[in-house]
């Protein structure tokens, strides 16, 4: 529509015909546009010629379209000189100010509206509805909220569907979702905007399964879900991860032909991708014809938040590529995939990126940047970010803390955590699990309970997340029953948290109770993981209780996990330290994929039970396979070759661990070099081996020698090697025993008196030795001297039996303490 205004108004005879035409042409301003927005001008210049500045209907019509053009400044200007005003004049001013986002603004024409001469009027819904989203938009208008509530009862508006919904989203708003149902339920007419505020007031504070009861009783009252709904919908089920009822909702949209506009679509993308769906959400992705920045963003954060941390970078590419410009929440999600990636330079790339899309000032980014590079290693980096932000809040010391604890730089770590308190910032979940990491490394179990009291003293609620590390922290201190606690202080404890008590048993010895503990996890319907059966069956194999093992081995089996790597490499043990090596050849020999952790364990399991050629066996194998050995298996190597005295193979092999595969010899490879050469009578070899090691000698690899010495009778080098034993370790038995050993073999029995009474002055007592045996599914466990059996009177009688037996044989006993 083209407007000649001459031409149309040169047939006009009177200003009543005046009138109606420029009342026309503004409905026609209205009604069309942007398209003729600009013509609003020339017309409310031709009102002006036409001395209809003063005339109500007129003044009106002009206000609501400057308002509906976004001319809000021309609309007051109008307001501002009109001589006189109605309902629909204060009521298009207030709504203008209230839908562009001018809360307080509105509040303000109210409470004019309110005091002016046309407060002899009520006001009607159009205003009251407009004045409460007012109320909804400024965050301190709750108590305006309750006095416009107030005024819609007086006026006998409370009942009207708009006035209604307006009041539901406001008190939804402030969170007086109580208030809010009290409305709805009061409406004798909800439209699908009523709907979609009550549910989307319940999403709002976390309240999923009472928007998707709502939405329930909507489809039984018969209005249809407009997009509006099924967004509030799909965001419920998404924050709930309940997939079943977002495919629901998925599948109603197309089945009914609603056209899905964007905000529906980004809502399905998102619930795939915290469903863990995320092939599913990238196929909805790649089908959206418009898609926005939410779309892109919401995408790029979905393969994240699932680890496909790649993923993620190269759709943050082809977004830029595109010509879209990524905003601070998908830099956020890519910075964090290039922490778990660990990839510095893509990392330093998107910093570059920040920077030149004048990002690098937004908190989240800058936090993110803290934490890409402190995982990446590059803490200098990070903590020249770190220095450099304007303030600093809870989230850029926790990533800061993170990284120092991660590359074990604990004392940096505290010393954040003293200024970060100091400045009266409140630490939360992540600074303490951090931080109880951190301490960890310390092995010092009072740095852990200090922090568990920092957690109460600070009011933290104890959550699984920060549980499982207090829980794990103390059971590597063998405070099993302060674990226990901890665990019994969770109230909604995940499987991570019962795997950390789990293990905090078995490695502890405790395994009883490990049992108790996993009848209990099974029995709250919780279903155990590869972790929770690595436990159990680390437990079996300590008591070698196959009872147990095979039990373990056939819920593994029931529940599918039989091929995970770490499961079978557990239950190859197992079944080698409970005796039966062949069952564990077996399960080796079915494994299709061996991993080096395989190799080592099948490896040692033979070396250990004396199939020392076997072993070797198998280490020639695993290099024919171009599996490359670790430090474990070449201690498994050793010990093979100790069993069977082949020196020259275990030097050679020693050799070759450091020269050939680049692996520093330690503690425990020494200690089988020291055995093999000290039990084939290379005691001064070994002797020298010793005193040339790069690293200290541990009082172990003395006591390896001395013991070799008591093997071949060598007093001189057996008092030597005790003496730089026990002057690392004097309270150690097994030094005094051996050498008094030595000296009852050799007969020098006051030599041998002398060991003992240092024993007695030390307080070195030699422990009981214990052993156990397996019989009829239950286990037996028998102590040197013990009475603690129940049959244990039976038992001794019997073995007073065969000690007579073997004195008329003609058996001599030897003396050894």
């Amino acid at each position: 529509m083209i407007f000649r205004f001459r031409s149309e108004l040169s047939w006009v005879s009177s200003n009543r015909q005046l009138q109606l035409l420029l009342a026309h042409l503004l409905q026609s301003c209205v009604s069309i546009r942007p398209q003729h927005s600009h013509h609003l001008r020339p017309i409310h210049a031709q009102i002006l010629i036409s001395g209809l500045q003063s005339d109500l209907f007129v003044n009106n019509l002009l206000i609501k379209g400057y308002s509906e053009s976004g001319f809000l400044h021309g609309a007051s200007q109008v307001f501002d000189r009109m001589p006189q005003r109605n309902l629909i004049s204060w009521s298009s001013m207030i709504s203008m100010y209230s839908r562009h986002g001018y809360g307080q603004v509105a509040l303000s024409f109210f409470s004019q509206f309110r005091r002016s001469s046309a407060s002899s009027e009520s006001p009607n819904e159009f205003i009251l509805a407009s004045a409460l989203r007012a109320c909804w938009q400024y965050e301190r208008a709750n108590g305006c909220a309750f006095q416009v509530h107030g005024l819609a009862i007086k006026a006998a508006f409370a009942s009207d569907v708009f006035v209604g919904t307006s009041l539901i989203n406001v008190y939804s708003r402030f969170g007086f979702m109580e208030d809010a149902m009290l409305i709805f339920d009061e409406l004798p007419i909800r439209n699908s905007v009523t709907w979609t505020a009550i549910m989307s007031g319940f999403c709002q504070i976390g309240k999923h399964d009472k928007a998707l009861t709502l939405f329930c009783q909507m489809r039984v009252t018969g209005v249809e879900p407009d997009g509006f709904v099924l967004s509030s919908l799909i965001s419920a089920c998404a924050a709930m991860e309940f997939l079943d009822g977002g495919r629901q909702a998925h599948g109603y949209v197309y089945r009914k032909g609603i056209e899905m506009d964007v905000s529906v679509e980004n809502v399905l993308v998102d619930l795939y991708c915290k469903c863990s769906k995320v092939v599913t959400a990238r196929k909805v992705f790649d089908r959206i014809v418009a898609r926005n920045l939410v779309t892109w963003t919401t995408m790029i954060a979905g393969y994240m938040q699932n680890s496909f941390d790649m993923s993620a970078l190269n759709l943050f590419v082809e977004m830029n590529r595109l010509g879209w410009r990524p905003d601070a929440f998908a830099c956020t999600s890519v910075l964090s995939s290039c922490s778990s990636l660990m990839v510095l330079e893509q990392g330093k790339q998107f910093h570059a990126y920040a920077i030149k899309a004048n990002l690098e000032s937004d908190e989240y980014v800058n936090n993110g940047l803290i934490d890409m590079y402190a995982k990446c290693g590059s803490l200098t980096e990070a903590r020249f970010l770190f220095h450099a932000m304007d303030g600093n809040d809870v989230v850029s010391y926790n990533a800061m803390i993170e990284g120092y604890a991660r590359h074990e730089e604990v004392m940096e770590a505290f010393s954040l955590f003293y200024r970060m308190t100091f400045l009266s910032l409140h630490p939360n979940l992540p600074t303490f699990v951090s931080l109880i990491g951190a301490a960890a490394l310390l092995e010092e179990v009072c740095t852990i309970m200090q922090l568990h009291c920092q957690i109460i003293k600070y009011g933290v609620t104890m959550e699984p997340y920060a549980g499982s590390a207090l829980v794990d922290a103390y059971s590597k201190y063998s405070y099993v029953d302060d674990a226990r606690k901890v665990f019994n202080e969770v109230k909604d404890r995940d499987l991570v948290m019962w795997n950390a008590m789990l293990f905090g048993y078995t490695q502890n010895g405790l395994g009883e109770e490990a049992v108790k503990l996993f009848h209990q996890l099974c029995i709250v319907g919780l279903r155990p993981s590869e972790f929770t059966f690595v436990a159990v069956v680390a437990m079996a194999s300590f008591y070698a209780s196959l009872f147990h093992g095979l039990q373990f081995h056939a819920q593994i089996t029931k529940a599918g996990l039989d091929y995970d790597s770490h499961v079978l490499n557990a239950l190859i043990d197992m079944y080698a330290k409970c005796g039966c090596i062949e069952d564990s050849r077996t399960l080796f020999s079915a494994t299709f994929i061996k991993d080096t952790v395989c190799w080592n364990s099948m490896i040692s399991s033979c070396a250990q039970h004396g199939h020392a050629d076997e072993a070797l066996l198998i280490f020639n194998e695993m290099l024919a396979k171009k599996i490359v050995p670790n430090y474990v298996t070449f201690v498994g190597v050793l010990t093979a070759c100790c069993h069977v005295g082949r020196v020259e193979e275990g030097l050679s092999h020693f050799y070759a661990m450091k020269h050939v595969y680049g692996i520093e010899p330690g503690m425990e490879h020494y200690a089988s070099l020291v055995n093999l050469l000290g039990h084939t009578g290379r005691l001064q070899e070994a002797k020298d081996l010793i005193e040339h090691m790069p690293i200290n000698p541990a009082a172990e690899i003395w006591r390896t020698l001395l013991s070799a010495c008591r093997v071949h009778g060598d007093i001189v080098l057996g008092r030597h090697a005790a003496r730089m034993a026990l002057s690392l370790d004097s309270n150690n038995c097994g030094s005094h025993v051996l050498i008094s050993n030595i000296y009852a073999s050799k007969g020098l029995w006051e030599e041998a008196e002398k060991v003992r009474e240092s024993m007695d002055q030390l307080g070195a007592v030699k422990g009981p030795g214990y052993s156990w045996i397996e019989l009829n599914n239950k286990v037996h466990m028998f102590l040197a001297k013990g009475r603690e059996h129940p049959k244990a009177d039976m038992i001794y009688s019997i073995l007073d039996c065969l000690t007579l037996m073997l004195k008329v044989a003609g058996y001599a006993p030897h003396v050894y303490l």
